[in-house]
């Protein structure tokens, strides 16, 4: 496999945590599966694994070199949990239509975050 694009990502997290605060469930079902709330919002401080999560989707689309918007969406990409702990990339809709065309056979993401501070990279690896 050959490596596609890499991408990374930081984010204040009280930038999220005011996100939450001011637009609510309109901002968390915008940005975040119903999988990946349910997931933080059982943690201690779910804005620490929100923002991580919403960094992992950043870096995942800089990888793809789109950004958000036209081929990948918030929504496109989930970022789960595996037993292990590990972070897990899943793709839907657009962004996995668009993976496709682009020959891509894995995602890998590791995340990372602090009291201020949540941040996170991805390879995408393909064909």
């Amino acid at each position: 496999m050959k490596v596609i694009g890499i991408g990374i990502d930081v984010v204040e997290v009280d930038r999220i945590k005011s996100s939450i605060e001011e637009f609510s469930e309109r901002f968390l079902s915008r940005v975040f599966t119903k999988s990946e709330r349910e997931y933080c919002q059982k943690q201690k401080m779910p804005e620490l694994h929100l923002a991580a999560r919403f960094a992992a989707k950043e870096a995942i689309a800089k990888a793809f070199g789109t950004g958000i918007g036209k081929e990948i969406g918030w929504l496109d990409m989930e970022i789960l949990r595996k037993e292990s702990g590990e972070p897990e990339v899943q793709l839907r809709g657009d962004a996995r239509g668009y993976a496709r065309q682009r020959g891509v056979g894995q995602i890998m993401v590791s995340l990372t975050h602090a009291k201020q501070y949540a941040a996170a990279n991805a390879v995408i690896l393909g064909s």
